[in-house]
């Protein structure tokens, strides 16, 4: 359990609280995160089972999941007084289900089919997974942050090629890093929670090509600590499944407002409906935070028609509109993205937060 006062000042806003009720509620010791309602909850499934067969338990498994977690929620949420092992919790299915995804991958929207035990997939990762590096945060949302500072833990690798990546170290170089199991990665989150951090935030790169390591290591923890999800959103439907029951509250990008500034500048296809989706579906399973990192000279291509489309879509959602872009990596060679090797002006940011109160979007509190 957290005081307010370890909780920061956006903890007193109440419009910021009013849309993160259940997040500041797992903070408070007023619930449980979800995490460990999955590793409480008993499921029959085999171990080394195909991946249809696990999914199948999954989808048959699901709704009473949602009453048992209803019903826990409303008992002022009281946890049931034990966890389960990894092959007998719901937890543990999810981090089969992730594991036997790897042998012809599909975590994410590339759904590349490479085997990861035996080779690379897109993301440049196979079952190898690497820990760039772990710590308290501070530079985050200020709901994110408090006092505390957030339990970051940043993994190799990614699905992205973004041309002005900031962390182009670990998410480009699959060797950086070192290797970790979910047992190093379990000590790692008792370590950041016995230092009171406010969450377990999930980052890059990308963390959805460690997706299998992740869900393992929480089977292994029992800290009251909540799940952050820290995105690009370029999920499968799979990966989202798997979340939806996992994360207390999302943490998603919303990089472009086209798919060819997104394929120019990241390398991907067809993102304005993967990412939208995804969206979509964060929103109805919990709390978020949307990024909406502001890029020179993309204003009327992606900067207002992101705004615009969170306003239509969910026009509700805390948006954190960031300028601190600066260029950095291969935004450096001016011959081939000379309109983004600038920082962001001040006039363009000035531009974009009178949109967003013309629009009533909610980000005074979260910046």
């Amino acid at each position: 359990m957290r005081q307010p006062s370890e909780l920061g000042h956006s903890f007193f806003d109440p419009e910021v609280r009013s849309h993160l009720p259940h997040y500041y509620k797992v903070l408070l010791g007023e619930r449980p995160p979800k995490y460990r309602l999955a590793k409480a909850f008993p499921v029959s499934f085999h171990q080394g089972a195909q991946l249809e067969e696990l999914l199948e338990a999954q989808r048959a498994a699901a709704p009473a999941f949602a009453d048992f977690s209803k019903g826990v929620y409303e008992d002022e949420g009281r946890m049931p007084p034990s966890s389960l092992s990894k092959d007998r919790s719901y937890l543990g299915l999810k981090a089969a289900i992730a594991e036997e995804a790897l042998k012809a991958c599909s975590l994410c929207e590339w759904k590349c089919g490479v085997d990861r035990h035996r080779g690379r997939g897109f993301c440049r990762l196979s079952d190898d997974f690497r820990l760039g590096s772990f710590f308290l945060h501070f530079g985050e949302e200020p709901p994110l942050v408090g006092a505390r500072g957030s339990g970051t833990i940043f993994f190799t690798g990614c699905n992205f090629r973004c041309v002005h990546c900031q962390n182009y170290d670990i998410s480009q170089d699959p060797s950086n890093g070192a290797p970790v199991d979910p047992r190093r990665l379990s000590h790692v989150l008792k370590h950041l929670s016995s230092q009171r951090c406010l969450n377990f935030n999930f980052v890059g790169g990308e963390p959805t090509p460690s997706l299998p390591l992740i869900l393992s290591a929480l089977t292994l923890v029992d800290e009251d600590v909540p799940v952050l999800w820290n995105s690009n959103m370029y999920m499968s439907e799979l990966s989202m499944d798997l979340l939806g029951d996992i994360v207390d509250i999302w943490l998603p990008d919303f990089k472009y407002g086209n798919d060819e500034c997104a394929l120019k500048l990241s390398c991907v296809s067809d993102y304005m409906r993967v990412v939208s989706r995804n969206h979509l579906t964060a929103s109805r399973q919990g709390d978020m935070i949307i990024r909406v990192l502001l890029l020179p000279g993309h204003w009327v291509c992606c900067g207002r028609p992101t705004l615009d489309w969170i306003k239509a879509s969910i026009p509700n959602a805390l948006v954190n509109i960031m300028g601190q872009y600066h260029p950095d990596y291969l935004v450096l060679r001016k011959d081939r993205f000379e309109s983004m090797c600038r920082p962001l002006s001040q006039e363009e940011l000035r531009l974009a937060l009178g949109y967003a109160d013309v629009l009533g979007l909610k980000y005074r509190g979260v910046v």
